[in-house]
C-alpha cells in the first residue's frame, strides 16, 4: 500500500509565499517522476510542475519563475516552493507520482487527497 500525503496549503494574501510538501510512504521500491497538479473549481486538473529522480523539471508557462519544484530522494519528498502567488493560483494542489513497489514488476501512478491554496486579500 503506498500514500501520498500533501501538507502546507492554506489561505494566503496576493504577492505572498507557499511552500507544499508530498511525501510518499509504504511499500516503495522506486519513484521516478513526481509532480504537482491543480484544480480550480469548475475546471480540469491541469500540470503545474513535474520533476524526475535525477532532476529535470519543467512547468506550465503560468508558474514558471514564480514556482520551484524540487524533491529529496531519500525522504520520498517533492516540494512545491510558489512566490509570487495570485488570487488565478487558487486551487486544489494534488501530488503525483509514478512509483514501482516493493517486488512490482511495472510501474504505478499515485495521488494524494490534494490541499487547498487560497490566494485572496
Amino acid at each position: 500500500q503506498v500514500q501520498l500525503v500533501e501538507s502546507g496549503g492554506g489561505l494566503v494574501q496576493p504577492g505572498g509565499s507557499r511552500r507544499l510538501s508530498c511525501t510518499a510512504s509504504g511499500s516503495i521500491g522506486s519513484i521516478n517522476v513526481m509532480g504537482w497538479y491543480r484544480q480550480a473549481p469548475g475546471k480540469q486538473r491541469d500540470l503545474v510542475a513535474r520533476i524526475t529522480r535525477g532532476g529535470s523539471t519543467n512547468y506550465e508557462d503560468s508558474v514558471k519563475g514564480r514556482f520551484t519544484i524540487s524533491r529529496d530522494n531519500a525522504k520520498n519528498t517533492v516540494y512545491l516552493q510558489m512566490n509570487s502567488l495570485k488570487p488565478e493560483d487558487t486551487a486544489v494542489y494534488y501530488c503525483n507520482a509514478d512509483i514501482l513497489t516493493q517486488y512490482a514488476v511495472t510501474w504505478s501512478n499515485y495521488w494524494g487527497q490534494g490541499t487547498q491554496v487560497t490566494v485572496s486579500s
